[in-house]
Parts: C-alpha cells; structure tokens; sequence
C-alpha cells in the first residue's frame, strides 16, 4: 500500500508553477568549504527570487563585519535568476565582484555595450559548493518534508541545520 505525502501547507507556501510544486525559496550565502556564512532570506515559491538578493545583502556584510571577514574583492557567484543591473550594481556597491550567468531573456541579438564579468569556470564550482549544500540540507527530515506550518519555526530549524553543517566543518576530527 503506497503513502501519500501529507500535503504542504502554513505560511509563507506558494506554488511554484515552473516546477508545479508548493513550498517556499531561500538565499542562502556559503563559502567555498560550504560554511554558510550568511543565513537565510525566505519567500513563498511563486515569488521572484531576485529582489531576495537584495534583502540579504545588508545581511550578509554584517555578519560578515561581526565574524571580521574581508569581502572585498569577493567573487559572489549566482545563477541567471539574479541577473539584473540592481543586483550587480548591490554587489558592486559592497565591493564584492558579480559573476552572474548572463540570462538572455528571449534576444536574438546579443545586447549591445560591455559584456558584463563572467567566468564559467567559477560558475561551475556553485554546483560543488551551494548544491552540495542543498544535498545536506534534504538530509534533514523534518525539513525536506515541511511538517511545520509556522514558517518561523521550519526556519529556525533550517537555521539550526545550517549550523550542524557548519559544525561538521570543526568538529570533524
């Protein structure tokens, strides 16, 4: 006899129509051992995520400030979700380095101007570090199937994983 899944529900839970599915989206920041160092921005899934980035910057350079990281320089590396000129120009303005996939929403013709930076090489590592990070957050259970339907406590829990995958990083001995 099959189970059914128990149906999604809660707050902040919209469906996502280009993957037909409910749930919600989160920006997450790690590094390049998958530390998270910034943590989450939520909204439910029929959002865009692009003004997501937005909202976790600020977030991003205080703790980075509060830990007494250096981001200058940093090449922040995203998918072509997050490519538009309000995001670069965040990403410029905190002094780190965009390299955003360029999307090319529909053109025939290549978009007139500078080629904005991207290099496909540390594009390709995203899939060995924030992916990776992803994999080990389905690990966890209770928030792969969402069974709590206050959305501050699925992400205080999501929180909570973040810290065991950063805790995995110190204590692996």
């Amino acid at each position: 006899m099959a189970r059914r899944q128990r149906p999604i529900g809660g707050d902040n839970i919209g469906f996502s129509g280009h993957k037909r599915v409910k749930g919600d989206k989160a920006v997450v920041f790690c590094d390049r051992d998958c530390k998270v160092i910034a943590p989450l921005v939520a909204a439910a899934g029929n959002r865009n995520e692009s003004p997501l980035l937005r909202q976790a910057l600020p977030q991003l350079t205080k703790i980075a400030l509060a830990l007494g990281l250096d981001l200058q320089g940093s090449i922040v590396s995203l998918d072509g979700v997050y490519d538009c000129p309000l995001n670069r120009k965040a990403i410029f303005n905190r002094g780190m380095v965009p390299n955003i996939n360029p999307n090319p929403r529909g053109r025939k013709h290549p978009k007139r101007g500078r080629k904005p930076l991207f290099d496909p090489a540390i594009f390709e590592e995203r899939f060995r570090t924030i992916e990776r990070l992803f994999a080990w957050e389905d690990k966890f259970r209770r928030l792969l199937f969402r069974f709590d339907r206050i959305s501050e406590l699925h992400y205080a829990f999501k929180t909570l994983a973040y810290t065991m995958i950063n805790l995995r990083h110190y204590c692996h001995d």
